[in-house]
């Protein structure tokens, strides 16, 4: 930033705005937030930035006159009229992720940065505990909840870094130690206008890291990778040089050892990696390859995945219920999501529904249709999903339950364990948002788990 304090906006009181106007107060610059929603939140959050010296102004936003930067929301489209109002006047718009890097001190902490269509938050998780594992103070920021503007001065050794293809496409300058991309399919396509404009956002990762990572499973994070020559791969296969892959039962690492075309470094075993999943395993080798760029040792690997914790809600084991195992994947909320939680699991009542904001449902269906014993569908789409199932798996009984009430995942998966005989999965893998029917992907998930435990009641 520059010596002399600037006009600043910052677009949107959430999370991020909130850190964002706080930091750039707290530095002396003249910071004006504009909000849309006038509610009760947004009022308490107002209050707090007062006794900055921040004006909050609520309405129809207007871009104030002198402004030389704006910081936006990750969410605010690029066609919003106060960012074309900003651009016209010759102000610089950024995201908090590219503020908070501009506002490092000297000594700050290097960022290992991921991102992906999926896998993100645990991949970031796993990368925290790996680290702490190794004895670094190390915390996972950005997409997964905690502002890095805030964490950017804090007393940490590094920094494990979540980014969205939203927080990447208001961001241009990131140097990450090491940038990794786990994966890249439709989403978010509404947004960004194109497949191509989605992965380009999630290219910017790559630009200027020190170490490439690129899963080299993955066409498009492949072809992402291409251009650089400190790149990593990491595969489910067995690991070629340059390499972190899998061999018989172990992680194995053929990059970060002192000669790759004739060593090899035992990282950890599939045994180590929880919850087990081939996506999950996927993950595992992303944080391992992240780490190693570090200098991670090969032990603190091993011992970071064993201590890492789960989220919630993904691929989750809710109970066995008459022999059937129900797992929660609520997070599966788009098709490519869905596509890997299935293709863990050999036979499958699937259930399925919700938003799929213009998704093609279709090869997915068609991949699954093996594995798929029977589907239950619920939500604003399930419509398009029983007709792919009609197309693609024709034999496979589907059930469709309408309704919104409360009493609809209990008639979901009491129609699920009628489908389901025993070695089966019921598996809550939507392929779809949730927010037709919940609050979100957690409220549907936890309803899933409440209606498998009335199920399993005496």
């Amino acid at each position: 930033m520059d010596a002399e304090a600037v006009s600043v906006v910052v677009a949107g009181l959430g999370v991020s705005g909130a850190a964002a106007a706080r930091a750039l107060a707290r530095r002396g610059e003249r910071v004006t937030v504009l909000e849309a929603v006038d509610g009760e939140r947004q009022r308490a959050a107002a209050a707090d930035l007062d006794a900055l010296g921040v004006e909050v102004r609520f309405g129809e936003p207007a871009l104030p006159e002198g402004v030389s930067l704006v910081v936006t929301s990750p969410g605010w489209r690029p066609t919003h009229p106060l960012l074309v109002a900003a651009e016209k006047a010759g102000a610089e718009v950024i995201g908090e992720v590219e503020l908070a890097w501009r506002l490092r001190g000297e000594h700050a902490a290097p960022w290992l940065a991921l991102t992906g269509t999926n896998g993100k938050t645990t991949a970031v998780r796993m990368l925290a505990s790996i680290l702490s594992a190794a004895g670094h103070r190390a915390l996972a920021v950005g997409n997964v909840g905690v502002p890095i503007v805030e964490a950017v001065d804090g007393p940490y050794d590094v920094l494990a870094v979540e980014l969205s293809s939203f927080q990447l496409h208001w961001s241009s300058s990131l140097a990450p130690l090491a940038g990794a991309v786990l994966n890249v399919a439709p989403d978010h396509i509404d947004w960004h206008g194109s497949m191509e404009e989605y992965a380009a956002a999630k290219a910017r990762v790559f630009t200027a890291a020190g170490t490439v990572v690129f899963n080299a499973d993955d066409a498009w994070s492949s072809r992402l990778a291409e251009p650089y020559a400190s790149r990593v791969g990491f595969t489910l296969a067995v690991p070629r040089p340059g390499q972190l892959g899998i061999v018989e039962d172990l992680l194995v690492d053929r990059a970060f050892v002192a000669d790759p075309a004739s060593s090899a470094e035992e990282l950890a075993s599939l045994e180590d990696v929880r919850p087990f999943a081939p996506h999950n395993v996927s993950n595992a080798l992303a944080a391992a390859a992240l780490a190693r760029a570090h200098g991670v040792p090969p032990e603190a690997v091993r011992r970071g995945l064993r201590e890492f914790t789960p989220d919630p809600h993904r691929i989750a084991h809710v109970a066995t219920v008459g022999d059937v195992d129900y797992v929660d994947d609520s997070k599966a909320t788009n098709p490519h999501a869905a596509a890997a939680s299935l293709a863990a699991y050999p036979s499958i009542v699937w259930i399925a529904g919700g938003q799929l904001k213009g998704a093609d449902v279709n090869d997915l269906v068609r991949q699954a249709a093996p594995r798929l014993r029977g589907a239950v569908l619920l939500g604003a789409d399930r419509e398009l999903i029983r007709r792919a199932l009609a197309r693609h798996a024709a034999n496979v009984p589907v059930v469709d339950v309408p309704g919104q009430d409360t009493g609809v995942m209990d008639r979901v998966v009491a129609e699920a364990a009628r489908l389901a005989s025993p070695g089966d999965t019921v598996l809550l893998a939507p392929a779809g948002a949730s927010l037709d029917m919940y609050a979100g992907y957690g409220a549907r998930g936890e309803a899933f788990a409440a209606a498998v435990h009335r199920l399993a009641a005496p």
